[in-house]
């Protein structure tokens, strides 16, 4: 439960992160997810507010409606969280502190973790959309939909 409760956190770290790309507040979350990262040296943070400022140049190259390009971008940073939090714990209690500073300051809220149960009979049929694009076809498999 821990790792998923970590592994939450990071997503949440990510979106704030990638969706404060391109606002007026970047300068503030590039600091503070520098100094997340760095954990007190100052040539690690400054390597990660780079690779940050890389990270915004290809959001705003890619334009608010490239969906992947966040995406990917989204991914990258969970992975890199979910590793920092895997190696220092401690340091869930100042992400979570740094999102809610990030949604103050940009103006966005994240729903936060989402569970969805879904139950269908019969010959109901259900489509459920958390993020992103989806396509649904209805039918048989054999048949054309």
């Amino acid at each position: 439960m821990l790792a998923e409760a970590l592994g939450a956190l990071a997503v949440a770290g990510s979106t704030a992160l990638v969706g404060a790309a391109a606002t007026d507040g970047w300068q503030m979350v590039k600091r503070g997810f520098g100094q997340l990262f760095g954990r007190g040296d100052q040539s690690r943070a400054a390597a990660v507010e780079e690779r940050l400022e890389r990270t915004r140049a290809v959001v705003e190259a890619a334009g608010p409606q490239d969906e992947r390009v966040r995406l990917e971008q989204q991914a990258a940073w969970t992975a890199r969280l979910e590793d920092l939090l895997s190696d220092h714990p401690e340091a869930a209690d100042e992400l979570r502190a740094l999102v809610e500073r990030v949604a103050e300051v940009t103006g966005t809220r994240s729903a936060g973790h989402v569970v969805q149960h879904a139950v269908a009979s019969d010959q109901a049929q259900q489509v459920v959309q958390g993020h992103g694009q989806q396509t649904n076809v209805f039918g048989s498999r054999g048949g054309a939909a």
